[in-house]
């Protein structure tokens, strides 16, 4: 067990709290605590300075800094000191991937076609959700022309987006219909009409039948390229 794992322990049982109750109150699943308690888990400084306005009373005085803890922890998985050397950035960049698997997550870079992964973009999670979304229905998107250059969405750019199938109103949103699969502003016209909107220089619309639109996914926030 570490020190600071200990000393989590000790506050909490002393308090009452359970492992459950802790974990519920820093949104963090209970094997998280069980972890982090038994020293399996490192904890940053933000999580030690949550944990300890939780409990009521200060556990900083007893941590150690994130960066000697994982050194520590790999010198004891791998004693030969060549070794360690060799290994040690991969090494510790697990250690911050398991010490930061609960509050941030790597979402994947996706195009159009939604088959190929491109890249990854790191994202923290809040009460289990990432921006207020299920964390396992967003993603990014590659904007891959400049269709929609008229909204100052160019090719490069790089969409926040959630996955859904739900016609939004003036939204742009990844789309489905005919052979074409393209990022489009959405306007329906009635209950079976709607307009499918882009503006490369100069807005082009063309009406097509809602059920003939398959929605696959919202952009809501843009990170444009320079």
């Amino acid at each position: 067990m570490s020190r600071v794992g200990d000393k989590i322990k000790n506050i909490r049982m002393s308090t009452g709290m359970s492992q459950k109750q802790l974990a519920k109150k820093l949104g963090v699943a209970e094997s998280f605590v069980k972890e982090v308690e038994t020293g399996s888990k490192i904890i940053n400084q933000d999580l030690v300075d949550r944990i300890s306005k939780v409990l009521g009373k200060d556990i900083n005085d007893i941590t150690m800094s994130f960066e000697d803890q994982a050194y520590e922890e790999e010198k004891v998985k791998k004693p030969a000191a060549a070794s360690v050397r060799k290994d040690k950035p991969e090494q510790v960049s697990d250690v911050w991937n398991e010490a930061f698997a609960s509050v941030i997550k790597s979402l994947p870079v996706y195009n159009y076609s939604l088959t190929k992964v491109l890249g990854a973009k790191q994202m923290p999670i809040l009460n289990n959700r990432i921006e207020g979304h299920n964390q396992d229905k967003v993603f990014y998107l590659e904007i891959e022309d400049d269709d929609m250059i008229g909204f100052r969405i160019a090719k490069g750019d790089l969409a926040f987006a959630v996955s859904t199938n739900e016609f939004f109103n003036n939204s742009i949103s990844l789309i489905q219909y005919g052979d074409k699969r393209v990022v489009r502003q959405l306007q329906r016209l009635d209950n079976s009409k709607a307009l499918i909107i882009s503006n490369k220089g100069s807005v082009v619309t063309e009406t097509v039948s809602v059920k003939d639109v398959k929605v696959i996914a919202k952009l809501e926030r843009l990170e444009i390229k320079l």
